[in-house]
């Protein structure tokens, strides 16, 4: 008897029982999300060992010479045309011309390929094109947005037959059709595989003939362009209960395209999202007839929607809702950067103040390492990859750390960014924030159930062979197949215990690294991914299937996951523009952020994992709160100066940000940073001679040029410090019926006193 065999039937056999019961079983619609998607460098982390060549090696995205141009051209022209303040205050719908505009210049076919009439782009020229937009309209934004993501084109693109593609792509490319997709129903949010939308498989009259069909009823709701929609992809449980086809009579979930002009069809009410005045609204239809060849893929597609749903999402979340997130949170950068500069309290910028840098460090470090996970993950799709997990990183903390940019851009304009009005550029973006966070996969499932739950299947490097192995039915194929995967895996998980215990022990300074002046921070990550990938798989071992039951723990391990992704991506970055020394500060506070969400995360991980002995051993090995404190105030206020003076380090931080209209408070904001700043030697000279601008004026210390400068800067500043006022007149038009004033009521007379006759 050979060692394998002996093994396989005396230590694996037993093993191999118990395991059948204990690992998580999938169900068909987690089966159909796995196959979905892609790994990628997450895998790479999950090995607790990356190999941090492969990071360096990938090629940052780059833009073409005709996606520059559209970026210039047509993408900056469609945001001149649009007021904000006006869209959602007034006509609650984008300018006629701003939707020509789009049509013209292809908006809508971003993603379609130029042989269908399409523009063709990369995935990093679609990122770019949607953030730039967001930072100047975010109801322009996601119309531009939603068809170029999960819907019908792209859809079309995977999986549609050749006549589905040569018919809709390019009435979708040149605007002819505007799409919409159906997928969350009233009965069911993020459980879409409860929906009770059917499609009953029937014969029907279709253009005077008798056809097979589909006789659709459906109730939708939070569908974005289905107000104004001409096609609507529809996601149905489709059913057959007369065996028309031949099968069964469930089919499971099914993608179709519904003209919305047929008989049947219901669009054009609205909701209003969180006071966006993008077109969003209900659907519904009652005994809707299409034909089969309507199915997304035709007919042998049928009930294989889920996984096409999965496959879409797996590429357009990486891309719609990051670029947003990167947009405000850039927007917010560079505005409360420039604000912080110009706003003076007891006569100095509260840019200089602790608690204001401290903000101000963070909006910093965080839109740039945003952004540089937004560059990485276009890397990963433009290399025709469907990144399932990583889409899921970017969309969950993409606008995580969006919100808190806007939180801490709101804390420090205070009132100027609390009072409503076409001078607030905040206001908007801070009321759109509970938008990002729900829509695509609510953020609560996504941490909780889908990065570390997905991301622990499908990137750990044996889990995915030994639920595989389990899976099999004949016991011998089983046996054997789980052996080999088993054992591979007892010895990753002996190596990983080594590195995380020597990692940890000796923080990192052995662990192997690029050269360079970021070796310290690859020498970190290596050590905390060893770490996360020893208590992933302790977790596995001790609670097995009942670990994607554990949602708290299993959010907290996608939280290291995804910091050491985002982080990972800040360093290739820096690394990719030329590892600037003047850009250092931003890498170390990010890094330092990380170090300490990590050890605070796998701390709190241990806190909870049920089996104690195996917490209290995997501190003794992976010292949990051995870990950073977070920035320290020296580097905080050097990021916060690096966002507060001009120079191209801010501008790398803040990206390309549309810069307003006429009367749009970031215009008045750019105006005045800029004569500020450029004023600031000037006013440097007067306090040295503790002089105001009152006295040197008077005592002839200002020539007539510098007086003129300095009067023009203080009006520039007073413009920016304004906010909006309505007379009664103005809040009429802005609210009709809501401002009507009260007539005036006369004081009321004192009753009369009878007189009393005696």
């Amino acid at each position: 008897m050979s060692f394998r065999t002996f093994r396989r039937d005396r230590i694996t056999r037993p093993i191999h029982g118990w395991a059948r019961g204990a690992l998580p079983t999938l169900s068909a619609t987690e089966e159909e999300a796995l196959k979905a998607g892609d790994v990628w460098w997450e895998a790479e982390l999950f090995t607790g060992d990356p190999d941090w060549q492969k990071l360096r090696d990938i090629p940052a995205p780059r833009l073409t010479a005709a996606e520059q141009a559209f970026l210039d051209g047509p993408c900056t022209e469609l945001c001149d045309m649009i007021d904000e303040w006006e869209v959602n205050q007034q006509t609650a719908a984008l300018p006629d011309a701003a939707w020509a505009h789009m049509r013209k210049h292809g908006f809508f076919g971003m993603i379609i390929p130029e042989r269908y009439g399409g523009l063709g782009f990369s995935a990093f020229a679609h990122s770019e094109v949607v953030r730039f937009i967001s930072t100047r309209s975010l109801v322009a934004a996601v119309t531009v947005m939603v068809p170029n993501s999960l819907g019908p084109g792209e859809l079309l693109l995977q999986f549609g037959t050749d006549a589905q593609k040569d018919h809709w792509l390019p009435r979708l490319a040149d605007g002819r059709d505007l799409p919409a997709f159906g997928l969350t129903s009233e009965a069911a949010g993020s459980d879409a595989a409860a929906m009770e939308d059917t499609g009953v498989v029937c014969k029907g009259d279709w253009q005077g003939k008798e056809v097979l069909g589909l006789r659709l009823n459906w109730s939708k709701r939070y569908i974005t362009l289905a107000p104004v929609c001409t096609v609507l992809g529809l996601a149905f449980k489709m059913q057959d209960p007369e065996g028309l086809l031949g099968g069964g009579a469930e089919l499971g979930i099914t993608c179709a395209l519904v003209p919305t002009d047929l008989k049947g069809v219901e669009t054009g009410r609205r909701h209003i999202p969180a006071g966006q005045m993008f077109q969003n609204g209900p659907t519904k239809g009652r005994d809707v007839f299409i034909p089969l060849d309507h199915i997304i893929g035709g007919p042998d597609y049928a009930g294989r929607g889920w996984m096409m749903l999965m496959s879409a999402l797996a590429a357009g979340r990486g891309i719609s809702l990051p670029s947003l997130a990167c947009a405000a949170a850039s927007l917010s950068a560079h505005t409360t950067g420039a604000y912080a500069r110009i706003r003076e309290q007891f006569g100095i910028p509260i840019a200089k103040f602790g608690g204001v840098q401290e903000g101000l460090g963070r909006l910093a470090s965080g839109a740039y390492a945003l952004d540089a996970a937004r560059h990485l993950t276009c890397a990963g799709l433009d290399g025709d990859r469907r990144l399932a997990v990583i889409s899921g990183i970017m969309k969950a903390h993409g606008t995580y750390r969006m919100r808190a940019a806007v939180t801490d851009a709101m804390d420090i304009h205070s009132g100027k960014a609390v009072i409503d009005g076409p001078r607030n550029y905040l206001s908007s973006l801070y009321k759109a924030l509970p938008i990002g966070i729900t829509v695509e996969g609510a953020n609560i499932l996504t941490r909780s159930l889908i990065i570390f739950g997905q991301g622990a299947i499908r990137a750990h490097p044996h889990l995915l062979d030994e639920m595989n192995a389990l899976a099999e039915k004949d016991e011998a194929t089983s046996l054997d197949r789980f052996d080999r995967a088993f054992w591979a895996h007892v010895g990753h998980t002996i190596r990983t215990l080594g590195r995380a215990w020597g990692k940890a022990w000796t923080g990192g300074a052995f662990a192997p690294a690029p050269e360079g002046t970021a070796k310290p921070i690859y020498q970190g990550m290596s050590r905390w991914a060893a770490a996360f990938a020893l208590t992933a798989d302790f977790a596995f071992l001790t609670l097995g299937g009942a670990l994607k039951r554990r949602e708290m723990l299993s959010a907290r391990l996608g939280d290291v996951l995804s910091e050491l992704y985002i982080l990972s991506a800040t360093v290739k970055r820096w690394e990719d523009e030329g590892a600037r020394p003047e850009d250092r500060p931003l890498l170390d506070f990010a890094a330092e952020t990380a170090f300490c969400r990590i050890g605070d995360s796998l701390d709190a991980v241990l806190a909870n994992l049920p089996a104690r002995w195996a917490a209290w051993f995997l501190r003794l090995v992976i010292l949990p709160r051995r870990h950073s404190r977070g920035p320290s105030d020296e580097l905080t206020a050097t990021c916060a100066d690096l966002l507060s003076e001009p120079g191209a380090t801010r501008d790398r931080i803040t990206g390309a940000c549309h810069g307003g209209c006429t009367r749009d408070g970031i215009r008045h904001l750019n105006d005045a940073f800029t004569s500020v700043t450029a004023n600031a030697p000037l006013m440097k000279r007067l306090r040295k001679a503790d002089l105001t601008v009152e006295a040197a004026r008077a005592g002839g210390h200002l020539t007539k040029d510098e007086t003129e400068r300095i009067e023009d800067m203080q009006a520039k500043i007073a413009e920016v410090i304004r906010v909006d006022d309505f007379s009664p007149e103005e809040l009429r038009q802005l609210f009709p019926g809501r401002a009507k004033p009260k007539p005036k009521q006369q004081p009321a007379k004192p009753a009369r006193r009878k007189e009393n006759a005696e």
